[in-house]
């Protein structure tokens, strides 16, 4: 029980004390209505103290620490003061929703703190280890590269690997957001903290416990919480310089007025504790990071990792949307679209003596062809004196006979049927790839290969122009596969043969038309990926270095998300204006009110306190935002 209640005290210290506060403020007003007057100040000492603790000690340590002054000790100065002239409730009051006010940012950082807790609590603390024919169970932190882990039905998976026995499904939903569980197999690849399905697993350990996509992820979360955008910062500085003008105003304002209005002391320095409380810019500070951390909070369960909040502010204001094309736009994965056999030859007898020729090849089109036999269920021959020859591929016995497969070039077109020809150089233009297959002299067909575009690119690019951004596409590829691919996809532009320096030159220039994003995954897209004004990296497609690079991270590799997250950045940018806008109308009326009206310090608190909690209140919005 105990333990229970540290912990709970822990989570909600901010509101208890409050609570606490509060009822000293009751057991004050009840002994002074029932003949205690005696114990009214001790009572409202105790929730003074309690109450202001925190924030009297966050602004003593700035006082004395950083030399300056900020809005708590502005509050607590406010709070003596009021109880110097006899006004202890009033102090009081000032105290309990000053701490309430604190207590309920803490609980938008906690949310953001819950997504960090949430994401750890998916990677298991131990796993087990095949040893020869043995189970040993391990922590994690003492794993090592190419260990061999057996994951049980219903098991989370503890590393990065790859699966080298068994078959199942796992769901990826905590890492790449995927709501559908993926079929495994020997050689996919599987995430640490994504849960196994009904099938055993053995996966082989290929990256270390810090390096794992899982600990990226932590560590994107930790370092988004740390980063303030630009207004914050603005907006802090600006806090530190107005709470010295504030002190220096209430000053005059508590020796002046006797003298040139004819006020009392008393009501001299009341109205100068009450404009200490109204003129404080608390709402104003609270405008912005409850409302940035909320948007990051929201990215996070959508699959989208921002750096920072400089980076969701920044993206709400993207004009031009850049794409690499191989593995961004594209799959990045060649399949096989089209076989055209010659002559009395077979579509399936082609494909299954090429991918006899590359069963022992790791090159991507190779695995292209192997991977079509397979879906068509074709039998592979064995395959004897094996070898590449220069300049026309690879050559082998297969059933007796000599085969060689190689890339279509002039001279394999002896001898093809014009009509042959023409949807050869049909395909060409399309963007495919073409692979000749021949026996000796004879032409047996041919195997166009293509990088085919993600199914959901066409539809991310559509939704982009809707919200008036312009679409452009960058690749180093040849300009007619670029087109193709460009124009399939919808793009507005197209950028064709360009080296990675090439692609930083054009995101300077696309500049012109305001913040650019780029969005790539590979290593040769780093720099363009630094150059721009946010860089979106594919998150389980990407290299290391570009997930470094860049400052907003997709972890389904999902670029439709890429409109949410400029809409969640417009929808950022527009709360902070609608709170900023708010907070400095309320705190003007409060002042004009003090000196032109006749608000008590109550009435000055419950404003000035209250426009700060409808601030944050605001800000959590966006954890709805969808």
């Amino acid at each position: 029980m105990a333990a229970s209640w540290k912990e709970l005290w822990s989570r909600h210290k901010g509101l208890m004390t409050t609570a606490i506060s509060l009822g000293f403020i009751f057991m004050a007003w009840f002994f002074g209505n029932y003949s205690h007057s005696e114990l009214v100040v001790p009572c409202y000492v105790l929730a003074y103290a309690i109450g202001g603790y925190q924030k009297a000690r966050e602004g003593l340590q700035t006082l004395f620490q950083e030399k300056d002054l900020d809005v708590d000790l502005l509050m607590v100065v406010a709070a003596i003061g009021a109880a110097s002239i006899g006004f202890w409730r009033d102090g009081a009051i000032l105290i309990v929703i000053f701490s309430l006010s604190g207590a309920l940012e803490g609980y938008t950082l906690e949310r953001t703190n819950d997504e960090i807790k949430a994401i750890m609590k998916l990677r298991p603390e131990e796993a087990i280890v095949l040893v020869g024919n043995r189970e040993k169970r391990v922590r994690v932190e003492e794993l090592q590269q190419g260990d061999h882990l057996l994951v049980r039905p219903g098991e989370r998976i503890a590393a990065d690997g790859v699966v080298s026995k068994g078959y199942s499904s796992v769901n990826q939903a905590s890492i790449t957001g995927e709501s559908i569980p993926i079929d495994k197999s020997p050689g996919d690849e599987v995430f640490a903290g994504t849960m196994n399905g009904q099938g055993a697993l053995v996966v082989e350990m290929t990256k270390p416990a810090e390096a794992t996509l899982l600990a990226k992820i932590i560590h994107l979360v930790q370092e988004a919480q740390s980063e303030r955008p630009p207004s914050q910062l603005f907006v802090e500085r600006f806090e530190r310089a107005y709470a010295k003008i504030v002190i220096g105003s209430a000053i005059l304002i508590s020796l002046l007025p006797p003298f040139l209005l004819g006020w009392s002391w008393s009501e001299t320095i009341y109205k100068a504790m009450i404009f200490l409380v109204v003129a404080s810019p608390c709402a104003l500070v609270s405008s912005i990071m409850p409302a940035v951390l909320s948007g990051i909070s929201n990215g996070a369960r959508k699959g989208i990792l921002f750096k920072g909040g400089a980076y969701l502010e920044t993206i709400g204001d993207v004009r031009v949307v850049a794409f690499d094309k191989t593995g961004t736009l594209t799959e990045g994965i060649p399949r096989v679209t089209q076989v055209i056999p010659n002559r009395t030859y077979t579509g399936n007898e082609v494909l299954s003596i090429a991918a006899s020729l590359e069963t022992w090849s790791e090159h991507p089109i190779a695995k292209a062809i192997i991977n079509k036999a397979k879906e068509k269920s074709l039998v592979l021959s064995p395959v004897s004196k094996l070898e590449t020859v220069p300049g026309l591929g690879v050559q082998g016995i297969v059933e007796g006979q000599n085969y060689q497969i190689g890339k279509f070039d002039l001279s394999r077109r002896q001898n093809l049927p014009e009509e042959k020809m023409q949807a050869i150089c049909e395909l060409e233009k399309r963007g495919n790839t073409i692979i000749s297959v021949q026996m000796g002299k004879e032409h047996l067909g041919i195997l166009a290969v293509q990088d085919t575009l993600r199914p959901q690119a066409k539809e991310s690019v559509t939704k982009l122009k809707k919200m008036g951004i312009k679409v452009v596409m960058l690749t180093g590829d040849a300009s007619s596969t670029a087109q193709f691919m460009g124009d399939q996809a919808g793009v507005d532009q197209v950028y064709s043969e360009l080296l990675p320096e090439h692609k930083v030159d054009i995101i300077k220039k696309l500049g012109e038309h305001g913040k650019v994003a780029m969005v790539g995954d590979g290593v040769n897209d780093a720099p363009a990926l630094a150059a721009s004004s946010v860089g979106i990296a594919m998150g389980a497609a990407g290299t290391d270095v570009a997930l470094e690079t860049a400052n907003v991270v997709l972890m389904a590799d999902d670029i439709s998300k890429i409109s949410y997250a400029i809409a969640l950045g417009r929808r950022t940018a527009g709360v902070v204006k609608q709170n900023v806008a708010f907070a400095i109308a309320v705190m003007l009326a409060l002042v004009l009110s003090n000196f032109l009206g006749n608000i008590n310090l109550p009435l000055g608190v419950i404003g000035h306190e209250g426009s700060t909690i409808i601030v944050i209140i605001s800000g959590l919005r966006l954890l709805r935002f969808a």
